[in-house]
């Protein structure tokens, strides 16, 4: 019996080119912290460092600590405190820029709505590499809160990141829901869709839609807002 239901954000209740969206956040990133002697080539090489480091993250700690860690073993313990002195700060006034490289659906508050009119626990389940504030940034571009949401992952409150499973172990462990009993709606192939490895249902969402690996979509319910809110309807 469907108990829970996983949303996405990015590309999912927040339309966006990922590709467009990155370029601008490491732009805005560069220039803030240009100012703090930070050179823009080894600060984002960093943060895909940081990326690629929380993505590795084997669950015996938050992706937050995975992520300074390896700031440190670049930037040193000086500026690396200096770098999170200034990182809210960034997240809170300059990153909201980038907002401009996003869309906005208000099908997407629809369809949030609906699940939870429906009955079913809500969860935003986004790829755990942002901190709080930037999530919660992104929540607000899409029309949403964190309130909105029973749960919503950030890098300091999780420890495995997409497209590892245990992320989505993880999630349906702090409800003690079975796996069987959730729904992940995203819009990402790879990282979305590897939830049915564990027994989760899915739904792939195509209106932003990422298939790197050119996979067949027919193997998953797939479509539109209106297409993901009948589902729902019929689930």
């Amino acid at each position: 019996m469907m108990k829970m239901i996983l949303f996405d954000l990015d590309g999912t209740l927040l339309p966006m080119d990922q590709e467009a969206f990155t370029k601008a956040y490491f732009k805005l990133l560069a220039a803030k912290f240009a100012s703090y002697g930070f050179e823009a080539k080894p600060l984002i090489d960093t943060i895909w460092a940081g990326t690629a480091a929380m993505v590795k993250n084997d669950g015996s700690r938050n992706n937050e600590a995975v992520f300074w860690e390896m700031f440190e073993k670049t930037f040193g313990t000086e500026k690396t405190l200096l770098a999170k002195t200034h990182f809210n700060d960034f997240y809170t006034k300059d990153f909201n820029e980038a907002k401009s490289c996003c869309g906005y659906n208000p099908k997407a508050i629809q369809a949030v709505k609906k699940a939870k009119q429906l009955g079913y626990r809500v969860v935003l389940a986004t790829n755990p590499i942002f901190p709080k504030v930037a999530t919660e940034n992104r929540t607000r571009w899409a029309g949403l809160s964190f309130d909105d949401f029973e749960l919503c992952t950030t890098y300091e409150n999780t420890c495995y990141c997409k497209p590892n499973p245990e992320y989505y172990r993880d999630i349906a462990k702090r409800f003690a829901v079975n796996e069987e009993d959730c729904l992940m709606i995203g819009n990402d192939v790879s990282e979305d869709m590897i939830a049915a490895s564990i027994g989760m249902k899915t739904f792939l969402l195509t209106n932003c839609l990422i298939n790197t690996e050119q996979r067949d979509i027919s193997a998953y319910p797939n479509g539109d807002f209106d297409q993901l809110i009948h589902y729902l309807e019929h689930i």
